[in-house]
């Protein structure tokens, strides 16, 4: 029997009114990368940094007049686990896959805006790592996309930085 990884849940409540708390937390949310279970229910890899980042938002959520629990979980099943892990790297996917188009456009451009998008992509590409639990396939093509870019940017083998 194969068994699966402990996962942290935020099951979260927030009223209609003001908007700009659910705003907010939905933004926060799609920044940690979080698995929507259901209405109000998401779920990470449980880690000290993810139990750490839900447990600040339950406490933003209660701050706006909220309800917020914080629970740790296990799937049931194997497939289950796997369910939730290929819908997070679907989206960490789609995101590389922006990035490498981005940095392939970039190409095209002055020199100038080469190295703006460079700093921006690199940004963007560290923002994506943080939310990667379950890498794909389509982060080695973004990689190699930025260091395309980078070594256009400084062609005589001066590293401006690494993807990575």
């Amino acid at each position: 029997m194969t068994t699966t990884g402990e996962w942290v849940l935020l099951s979260y409540r927030l009223p209609r009114e003001p908007s700009g708390p659910r705003t907010t937390l939905w933004r926060r949310l799609r920044r940690l990368g979080v698995a929507q279970l259901a209405d109000g229910v998401v779920a990470l890899p449980a880690d000290a940094r993810t139990r750490e980042s839900l447990e600040w938002l339950a406490d933003d959520v209660l701050e706006a007049g909220g309800t917020a629990g914080i629970w740790t979980a296990r799937p049931a099943t194997a497939a289950q686990e796997r369910e939730l892990a290929a819908g997070m790297a679907a989206a960490r996917a789609e995101e590389y896959r922006e990035l490498t188009g981005q940095a392939a456009a970039a190409l095209g451009a002055p020199e100038a805006e080469q190295a703006r998008t460079l700093r921006r992509l690199r940004g963007e590409w560290r923002a994506i790592g943080r939310r990667d639990f379950f890498p794909p396939a389509e982060k080695d093509a973004a990689a190699a996309a930025l260091s395309a870019l980078a070594e256009a940017v400084a062609p005589t083998g001066a590293r401006v930085g690494s993807a990575r």
